[in-house]
This record gives structure tokens, sequence and C-alpha cells, in this order.
């Protein structure tokens, strides 16, 4: 035996690999061996190989892959590493460690075994860098299409279709920017790519998001179905009408018409509706990737080819496969209904998959149409589009920041809600940064761009959701591990069945032959299969929907029921999301109620969240509001205003600080403990002494340690991750009862966390409400949306609590148990009837008994075991969540 040394590319995943080896194999003489990794071809063979021959046996599965014998040719090659760094300081460019750990040597990543880099070459942006793509690596798969699967890794396709690999519909990848058209609202005819004028009536032109056209794939799914059914209805009456009294089709139409009549009905469901199913169970075979779609085309076909027999020469089967008229059971209905419940299925799966990409348009449509630019003393109206690096644009207040960048004039509370998820706006000063998409609050700043295009925090969290919804779920269908073995089992057993009839001494062994084996076929046909998963997940997702849990995928279920951890994000997950006051305390000389009075008498003035705390809790407790004069909001500190002849200050220490109130001792300690159990506190001074403090807290969900509680006795690790402080993040835990939290937390640091549990091969499900959830609502095997939260977050997810209670999810978890139960059940029933059906259909008895079971028998007996699973799944509504 000689050795060979080939390499391979075009190769993406273990089943690239697995298919080239497997065809090598078929070559006589030779043994392959292939390393995915190295991209590499150990083949040992008797003689010579002739590379011309090695590739064509590789073209018999695709184009895609080529074998050189040098490995330069090998484009998986490991990259060269970068070249020295002046300093002599490298960085991971995945900021796997943060940004500050620094290595002195370059060499990989101790955590991803990515190559360092120089630290000149890696611009350590707020969002880590392996998110910082170009607009055209971001762009250049817009428009084309993948599958879901990632059968062959990250291949695209230019046309929508099936995947050559596995059968399911391809994907297509949306657009990440946003398409703004500017219009006139009088004459709607006038439009352009830019903000202007009228050029008829001089009115300013308003951004107009594009429509969208609709899912391709959606509607030829829904046009199959539709003929499908009109077809289908038809058969199924004119099959079985003569189950009714008096027999009324038979009456109407004789049988040896009906059977021509039900033949050219079924034509159309075949030929056209259900072909793609013929197609995807060829590929099946081909590739030897056997699925459900491989039971369809097989359970179908054969049914489809007995009744053609039977109605084109129905001398040839026994008598006893005949019915008492002399002609025999067709089962064109058996065909076209089978298919359009599998074509009712697909049309749902591409309403799930159009779906999607709702959170990515959700995002997009965060981004503003247009800013301010402010140049040389003279603002004009441009599209953000157009920005450049180094713009100086003007925030009006109420309007969205236009762009990433940095204040360089005056100052704002600018609503951050959401990016960061917590409710209470952040003051930005000159030389704070601020964020594109968040909304500015009562007052103008100027404003220099510092990040454009793909490089803004909010492209790049669009980014995010869009990479992690293309990426592969960890989950395999039960089905279809069953199906590669169960398929060939029941060909196996028909081919056998068929040669023993073949070989037997009956006078009508042909006939006999080929009706037992039909049979096999028949009562093997993945009705009962096919329904076990689905009709598991059907009751399930509407049981849950009972229950104010709204499941958007069906696999969310089947995977929730072994998830590891469960994350919970803090603002409006645990907590309520709403502050509200729940302290006040006057000074020796002034009494509880006038704190609150003065403090929302000044607040009213405000539109602060916070400030909103206190006039609501006035309005509560019917505490009328002072007038005040000469409001004036200090940023960074607080409020001050003068209430008759007094003046008042309402803020923090260093507000009172500045106007030489000091604070008691005694009172500082009893702020800190406030401040320790998560409230926010404001201290009031009039006429410069101490009057009294005010604490705001976002409660706790009354019911959260119930729930946490619950799902940890469970076996499952909660931990919260926040983007809210450290201080404010330890006081929710503690009373909580959670023993895992991280705090201070972006989108992308919610997401990476997520990321290393992952990686560490747990199966991890994540809780949230706010848009800066949405990549790690994606990212996770399972996500679960809060309904009172934003439309991002619930379009990222994979299940919403329409309640938006925790309890929803120990809900969800419990009703995934019972649904994954229920499913194991539905097989069991579904391989019983096999096992007991098929050795009837094969004629174990008819040595003994002169049983044969007929193909109509078959049917029936496929029917049998399709109610079993359907009733068994209907228990399911039985149950209580």
């Amino acid at each position: 035996m000689h050795k060979h040394t080939y390499y391979i590319s075009g190769m993406t995943c273990d089943g690239c690999r697995t298919q080239i080896e497997n065809k090598l194999q078929e070559i006589p003489g030779i043994n392959a061996r292939i390393s995915l990794e190295e991209g590499k071809a150990e083949i040992e063979s008797e003689g010579h190989l002739d590379l011309a021959k090695l590739q064509d046996k590789i073209n018999e599965i695709g184009n895609s892959y080529q074998i050189h014998e040098h490995a330069h040719n090998h484009p998986q090659n490991p990259p060269k590493q970068v070249n020295d760094s002046p300093s002599g300081q490298y960085i991971c460019p995945m900021f796997c460690e943060g940004h500050d750990k620094i290595y002195t040597e370059k060499g990989r990543c101790p955590v991803c075994n990515m190559f360092l880099q120089p630290i000149e070459q890696v611009h350590q942006t707020h969002v880590p860098q392996q998110y910082a793509k170009s607009p055209e690596s971001d762009n250049s798969n817009v428009g084309k299409y993948y599958c879901p699967m990632h059968c062959e890794g990250d291949k695209v396709y230019d046309n929508a279709g099936t995947c050559p690999i596995c059968g399911m519909n391809l994907e297509k990848i949306p657009e990440t920017n946003l398409k703004i058209i500017f219009s006139c609202p009088m004459h709607p005819e006038i439009q352009q790519d830019t903000p202007g004028a009228c050029p008829i009536c001089g009115m300013d032109l308003v951004p107009n998001q594009q429509t969208e056209t609709e899912d391709d794939a959606y509607q030829e799914w829904k046009k199959k179905l539709i003929i499908s059914v009109i077809f289908t209805l038809p058969v199924f009456i004119l099959s079985m009408g003569d189950m009714l009294p008096g027999k009324p089709i038979s009456q109407l139409i004789p049988p040896h018409i009906n059977g021509w009549v039900q033949f050219i009905l079924t034509l159309p469901v075949i030929f056209y509706t259900g072909w793609t199913f013929f197609q995807r169970g060829w590929t099946s075979f081909k590739t030897w990737n056997l699925n459900m779609f491989s039971l369809i085309a097989l359970g179908t076909g054969a049914a489809f080819i007995f009744s053609i027999v039977a109605l084109l020469f129905p001398q040839v089967l026994p008598s006893e496969m005949r019915e008492h008229n002399a002609h025999p059971h067709l089962y064109f209905e058996s065909v076209v209904v089978i298919i359009t419940l599998v074509i009712l299925g697909q049309l749902m799966e591409a309403k799930a998959h159009s779906k999607t990409n709702s959170a990515i348009k959700a995002l997009i449509k965060l981004t503003p149409a247009e800013a301010i630019w402010v140049q040389e003393g003279n603002e004009k109206r441009i599209a953000v589009a157009d920005i450049k690096k180094g713009y100086i644009l003007r925030v009006r207040p109420g309007d969205k920041v236009p762009i990433d960048g940095i204040i360089t004039e005056g100052s704002s509370s600018v609503d951050e809600s959401m990016i960061t998820g917590e409710s209470l706006p952040i003051e930005k000063n000159k030389g704070d940064n601020v964020i594109g998409g968040t909304i500015n609050g009562n007052q103008s700043f100027v404003m220099q761009a510092t990040h454009i295009g793909s490089e803004t925090l909010l492209s790049q969290i669009i980014q995010l959701v869009n990479d992690a919804s293309r990426s592969q779920a960890p989950i395999q269908k039960l089905t279809d591990r069953i199906s590669r073995i169960f398929v060939p089992i029941v060909i196996l057993i028909a081919i056998v069945t068929f040669a023993i009839w073949l070989m037997s001494g009956s006078e009508d062994r042909l006939a006999y032959a080929i009706t037992n084996a039909l049979a096999i076929l028949i009562v093997a046909c993945p009705c009962a299969l096919g329904l076990a998963t689905p009709m598991s997940v059907m009751v399930s997702i509407g049981k849950g929907a009972k229950n104010g849990i709204l499941v958007k995928k069906a696999e969310a279920l089947e995977q929730l029921h072994k998830i590891d951890y469960l994350i919970l994000d803090k603002t409006g997950t645990i907590t309520e999301g709403k502050p509200e006051v729940t302290m006040y305390e006057g000074s020796e000389n002034i009494i509880d109620d006038d704190i609150l009075q003065i403090a929302a008498s000044i607040n009213s003035h405000s539109s602060h969240p916070l400030a909103e705390a206190m006039v609501n809790k006035a309005e509560e407790k019917s505490i009328s509001l002072s007038t005040i004069e000469d409001f004036l909001n200090i940023t960074g500190k607080g409020v001050s205003a003068r209430i008759g002849d007094r003046h008042a200050y309402l803020g923090n220490e260093a507000l009172l600080h500045d106007n030489e109130a000091s604070i008691p001792t005694s009172i500082k300690d009893k702020v800190a403990q406030l401040q320790a159990n998560g409230s926010s506190v404001s201290y009031l001074a009039i006429d410069q002494k101490y009057a009294g403090f005010i604490a705001v807290k976002d409660k706790i969900k009354s019911n959260a340690k119930e729930i946490i509680s619950h799902v940890q006795n469970l076996g499952i690790q909660v931990l919260m991750l926040t983007g809210d402080n450290e201080l404010t993040a330890h006081s929710v835990a503690k009373e909580t009862g959670i023993n895992e939290f991280k705090a201070k937390l972006l989108p992308h640091d919610k997401l990476n966390e997520i990321n290393k549990l992952q990686q560490q091969g747990k199966v991890v499900a994540m809780t949230g409400d706010g848009i800066n959830d949405a990549p790690a609502l994606t990212q996770a095997d399972v996500g679960i949306a809060m309904g009172s939260g934003t439309d991002v977050a619930i379009q990222s997810s994979d299940i919403t609590l329409l309640k938006g209670e925790l309890t929803g999810v120990s809900k969800a978890i419990d009703l995934s148990r019972m649904m994954m139960r229920n499913i194991k059940e539905n097989l069991l029933f579904a391989f019983l009837y096999n096992v007991i059906g098929i050795p009837i259909a094969a004629g174990l008895l008819f040595p003994a008994f002169g049983i044969l079971m007929s193909p109509m028998i078959a049917a029936a007996a496929m029917s049998l075991s399709s109610v079993s699973v359907i009733l068994n799944s209907l228990r399911l509504n039985l149950k209580k969540l």
C-alpha cells in the first residue's frame, strides 16, 4: 500500500468532510482519511492515483470542493502572524479579556486562540473589534440566501431555493441599513435621497422609510397550500364519501370513473405543489442524509405508484386485495392529504422565518433619518448617511442623537434606555460621549461626529443581531436522527419481503411480492412519525398562548427543557422598570410631607423619571404643589428654584456642598444604607440649610424571589446580567437570592457572556426586555422576552411572556418538559404500530392463519397510529401549568 497526501479546499463543516471521505472510499482499492482542520486528505492505495479521477469523483457531490497536491493552494491554511509591534505591546482583537489586557510578546490569545495583534493596529472602541465591520463587508451578501442549518458553513446562494444537502428552504440575508427617501407631504411625487424643500410648494421634505417586499418563500408556500386544498378536498370526498350511509358517491359516479377522477385531481398535487418534497427526498437518498423528507417521498410515492397499478391493472392483484366490486382500493387521498399537511407545516415554518429579521428591521428604524449640520455658523439639514467624521451637529430638545460622537458645547440629559435598558436618563456634559439613536432631553447641545456608518454602536448592535440570527442553533431533531435508521430498515424489509414472496411456490407470487412490499411501505408511511413532534408542539404552543407564553420558534420549547443557565436582565425583568418614591424624611424643623411637596413642586418643571416619581407620589398623597420661580437645572448635580422668599436646592451631596449646606453624619449613614439597597437619594436644602432627603427606587417584582428559587430547584443556574451599577445589582441579587451577577455590561458584553457559557457546552436561556438585550436574546439557545418590553426584544426572542411576569419563565420550562415527554410517547405509539404492522404486511401470518394485510388495511393501521398520536397530544390540554 502506498500513502499519498492531498489538500482539499471548500470544506466548511464536518458534513462536507464526511461526504468527500465516503465518496473517495467508493473508488476500489483506496482508503481515505480526511482532516477538516488541516484540509488534508491521507489516501492509501495499491498503485498510482490519478488526481483528475479523484476530482471527478468529488465532483459527484458538487463543484465546491477542489483537491490539490500542494498545501499552498489550500485556502484554509492558518494565517501568518502579524508584524511586530513598534511598542512591543499586543492585544487580542476579540477583546476576550477586556480592552486593558496587554501582552508584551506576540502569540495567540489564551481564550479564543486568535493571533494577538499590535496594539497600534487595534482601535479600542466601546464595541469589540470583531463587530466593527466595514460597510462593504457588511453588505457584500445582502440579498443573497443561506441555509439556516449551515450544512455548507457560510456558503451563500444568489437565488432562492432549497439547500442541496438537507433540503431546507434557503433564507434571505436581510438589509442592515435604513433606506430613507425624502418626500413632500403635499406633493408625494417629489422624492429624493437628501433633505430639502419641495420645488413646488416650498415645504420641507419629510423622511419616509421605504416599504419592504413580501417574503417570497412564504407567498410561494401559501399559493401551493391553496392549490393543494382545492384538489385535495374533492379527492378526499370521492375516496371516503362511500363511508356515509347509502354510499352516495357510488350512486353519482361509477367506481371505475371515480378512480380516474381521483388520479387526475392528484396529478397537480404530486407534480406541482408537492414535487419539492420528492426532490428533497431524492437529494436525501443521493447524499444519504436521511430525514423526514425521505419518509414523506417514500411513503407518498409508494402509495401513489400502488394506486396507479391498481387503477390500470386491477386484475394483477390477488382477490384478497380487491373489494367486493372487484375494484381495488386506491390511496390517492392518502397521498394528497399527507402532502397538503406537509405544505401547511412548510408554510408555518416560512412564516416563522419571515419574522426572524423583524428585530433587525426594528433596530434599523431607531436610526435617525436626518441631522442638523453646523457649518461656518450656518445650520443645514442633511441625511445621516451623509455625515462625515468631524462634522459639527446640533441636537435639539426631543431629537434623536444622529450619530455617535462627543459633546462640544452645552449639556442635557439623554435617554439611553434603548441601548442600556436602564430607565433613568444620563446627564451629559461637554466632553461626554453620546450614542446615535438615543433621545435627547429638554436642552440643546452641539456635538462632533466621531463614528459613522458601521462604526456606530447601533449599527454594530444591528450586526450582532443579524449574525446571531444566522448562527446555527445546537439542536438536533429527534425524528431526523431516528429516520436515518428507520428508513433503510423499512426499505430493506420491503426488499426482503419481495424476494421471499417471489421465490415462494404461490401461483400469484409476483402479485403477492409486489403487493406485500408496497403494503410495508404504506404501513410505514411517515404520518404518525411525522405528526409525533409537530402535534405535540402545536398543542403545547396553543397551551402556552393560553397561559401568556407566546412561542415564536417551536425549537425553543424543545431546547428549553435542557437548559443549564437562565440569564436574567435586571430592569423590567426582575424589577418593575418604573422608579417610585420609597422614603422621604425631613429634618428636625420640617415635617416629612413638606419635603415631598417642595421636591415635587421643583420637579414639576422637569421630565426626568426621578422627578416624575416624586410628582406622582405627591399626587398619590393629594399634596398640592407650590408655585416656583427661577427654576434652574444644574447639570450633574440637581435642580434649584425659589419658592416664595425661600431658595431651595434638590440634588446630590455636591450640590449642597456648593451652596454651603452641610449634611449631618447620621443622615449620611442612613442614606448609605438606602443606596446599598438600590435606592437613588436626593438631598433637599433650603436657604443653605439641610432640610431632608427623598429616596427613589425601582421595585423588585413581588414574585421574583419565589420564581428564581423555583428555577434554581430545577437544577438550573441563574445569572443576572445588567447595565446598572455594581451597588444596585448587588442589592437586587441579594434580595432575590441570585448567587451570581455581573454589572455595568453593554449589549456586546452580555452576548460575550453567553458565548463563553456556550463554548463550555452549556445550554443557555436569556430573559430580557430592552433593546440592549436583543443581541443576547438572539444569541442564546432560547431567548425569552418580557411582553412589557420593547418590540425589538420581543422580535429577537424565541418566546415572549405576554404578561411580562417572571412566572411565565418557570411555566415555559415546565411546558417544555411536558412537551418533550409527550413527543417521546408519540414516537412510541408510531413505532409500536410499525413494529406490529410491518411483519403482518410482510405476510408473516399468512402461512399459519391465511391473514394477509391489504394496502387498504395498511392505510387504516397507518391512520389509526396517527389518531393515537393526535389524541395523546391533545392530552396536554388537560394538564396544568
